[in-house]
């Protein structure tokens, strides 16, 4: 992967607002104007679409399950001819907004394994990735997810926990399927906490927690807001106390 890339993967179990922090961080760094964000729907509920108010065309699956299709039919073409096919595709897949791309991988639908054509596509998206200087993924609880269908390594591997005994337990989890299974590859490992009521139940967490704390977000109306009407997060207040939490945190991870 190009050196100036920088690769963020955010996991965590359903419901613990990662969409969310996901959508917040793409927003902070998109007004960076001298930066180019690329924004990996990874999960196969497209929330992050949604959250960032941002209508995708086709998703990545979708170019996956055409190709499968046309193999099944004796369609299939030479490599060369499919690489060519898959870059036009997923390029045209891409939709922009501003500095901002955002990507939707989607749900898989076809199946039995097809390893190669999951291969090329991967292949395509890390080479299209090199064109940005930071990409963010809002993936699936499982983490092993993005280095199949994804990136095969990733700068900054980020879980994204409440304050729940379920929520740090699927984040040590992805923990240990990260170092001990090698479920993706990655070169710093760090937790935030969200939907945090009071900064002792930070203290007591960071006190037995496996991963390091980056920050916290509290409790947030505004965050639930926006979420309840399906408003766009890049129209979320600079003001708000959650946002400036989310700058402090890409400021510790130095982005």
């Amino acid at each position: 992967m190009d050196k100036k890339t920088k690769t963020i993967a955010l996991c965590g179990k359903g419901g613990v607002g990662k969409t969310s922090v996901s959508a917040l961080m793409v927003k902070n760094l998109a007004e960076r104007k001298d930066l180019k964000i690329l924004a990996i729907d990874a999960d196969p509920a497209v929330g992050l679409c949604t959250a960032l108010g941002i209508q995708i065309k086709k998703t990545v699956d979708d170019i996956r399950n055409d190709l499968i299709n046309s193999i099944k039919k004796g369609k299939s073409q030479d490599k060369t001819a499919t690489l060519n096919m898959l870059d036009y595709e997923l390029f045209e897949a891409l939709t922009e907004y501003n500095n901002v791309g955002l990507l939707a991988i989607g749900r898989p639908e076809s199946e039995g394994c097809f390893c190669r054509v999951n291969a090329l596509l991967k292949d395509i998206i890390q080479d299209m990735a090199k064109n940005f200087d930071v990409v963010i993924i809002d993936g699936e609880a499982g983490v092993e997810q993005i280095n199949r269908r994804v990136m095969k390594t990733v700068d900054h591997l980020i879980t994204i926990s409440d304050t729940s005994a379920k929520g740090l337990n699927v984040a040590n989890t992805i923990k240990h399927l990260a170092e001990d299974n090698k479920a993706v590859n990655y070169k710093s490992m760090g937790m935030i906490l969200n939907r945090v009521r009071n900064e002792r139940e930070v203290q007591n967490i960071k006190k037995n927690a496996p991963i390091n704390v980056l920050g916290w977000l509290m409790e947030d109306d505004l965050i639930r807001e926006f979420d309840f009407h399906g408003k766009s997060f890049f129209d979320f207040p600079d003001k708000a106390k959650a946002y400036k939490k989310i700058s402090n945190i890409i400021e510790v991870m130095q982005l």
